[in-house]
């Protein structure tokens, strides 16, 4: 095996420009409780991007030399350059997770036994050839698994079973989640079915609609139809959905959210008040597809709320042993409700092409990409 390995980077210079790279960086030896992973797929999520982007204009980006030199520039807006000033001036490894095989390992037995296996991974520079990690942090995948199969067994499928997980533990029966016809959406959707849990799915055009109806879904709202508000008051009073997941973030959406939800619960209040319904009223953030202001219109009541979401902190609040019962749930239905799609399978040195950047960053629903670190 080599001793050196390519590593897909990004650096915001103090300069306003974003720059992306491919450096060579040392494999070097695993410690005791180490394993050294031969990278063979990683998927592009929007959260990758946030690191590997972000609100960079690359509308402007230029590349200067070839092949594994190849440099990608693009201007920074400076009005988002205060809010990253902690990464600037940093070249950081990006790939928050992915799979390959087990090349080398430290003298510890719990090491020893992955070697030649198949493992998932999540903790980041996962871009990369190689990556070394710590034995217990890999995750085996059953026999027959394919590192592409595997390679997004941490984010989505965790971030959908913590939603459903969140409506259990705050109290609420159903959920209602935006842009819903994504891998994620498509494994919540599988979830609720398979866990009977009433799901209102909000997607953007007719297209993304049938994905999901093709699935068994009941409940599609169109926001791109004039009768939008109309049909998802309709599925939240079918439903009783009471908390909502938003990938959008911007715009309107997460207010007209609420706004639906406060007009189904009045179909059955007892009497007017001018607070509004007494039915609390959730909606998370937990997504940035519109980088847009988040706009409310204040039109239902004040037993709401609206909240940041994020998957480490909520694994973080219900433990390690309940963590590790979601973790082997996806494991078990890896093929099934938690299978991923693809649109296109690329090399480290194709993920620094203009043109393919150009698609893997429009961040479409159901236009994940995936590199082969490998190839």
């Amino acid at each position: 095996m080599s001793e050196t390995g390519l590593q897909l980077r990004s650096l915001l210079t103090s300069g306003g420009e974003l720059q992306l790279s491919l450096a060579r960086v040392e494999v070097g030896t695993p410690a005791a409780d180490e394993i050294v992973v031969k990278v063979e797929a990683s998927p592009i999520n929007p959260s990758d991007l946030g690191l590997l982007i972000g609100p960079a204009d690359m509308s402007k980006a230029t590349t200067a030399g070839s092949g594994d030199d190849v440099v990608v520039t693009a201007p920074m807006p400076a009005s988002f350059m205060r809010a990253m000033a902690a990464r600037v001036d940093q070249s950081m490894p990006v790939g928050n997770e992915g799979a390959g095989t087990v090349v080398k390992a430290g003298s510890d037995p719990a090491a020893q036994a992955l070697l030649g296996k198949t493992v998932a991974l999540l903790g980041g520079a996962l871009y990369a050839q190689y990556r070394t990690i710590k034995a217990r942090d890999a995750l085996v995948l059953p026999a027959g698994t394919t590192a592409a199969e595997g390679a997004s067994c941490f984010v989505n499928p965790l971030t959908a079973l913590a939603m459903t997980e969140t409506m259990r533990l705050e109290g609420h029966k159903a959920l209602v989640h935006t842009a819903a016809a994504s891998n994620l959406g498509q494994m919540l959707q599988k979830i609720c079915l398979k866990d009977g849990i009433g799901l209102v799915n909000i997607v953007r055009s007719a297209a993304q609609a049938k994905i999901l109806t093709d699935i068994g879904a009941t409940h599609v709202v169109d926001s791109s139809a004039p009768d939008f508000m109309a049909k998802l008051t309709e599925a939240l009073a079918a439903t009783g959905a009471t908390i909502a997941f938003d990938a959008i973030g911007g715009g309107k959406l997460a207010g007209q959210i609420l706004t639906c939800m406060e007009a189904a619960a009045n179909r059955t209040a007892g009497a007017y008040s001018r607070y509004g319904s007494t039915t609390f009223k959730q909606v998370y953030i937990y997504g940035g597809l519109d980088p847009s202001p988040t706009e409310l219109v204040r039109s239902f009541g004040f037993s709401w709320a609206l909240s940041g979401f994020l998957l480490t902190p909520f694994l973080q609040k219900i433990g390690p042993a309940e963590t590790e019962k979601l973790r082997q749930r996806v494991v078990a239905e890896l093929k099934t409700t938690f299978a991923s799609h693809y649109v296109q399978t690329i090399s480290l040195a194709e993920a620094l092409s203009l043109d393919i950047i150009a698609q893997y960053n429009k961040r479409a629903t159901g236009e994940k990409f995936l590199i082969d670190p490998s190839r």
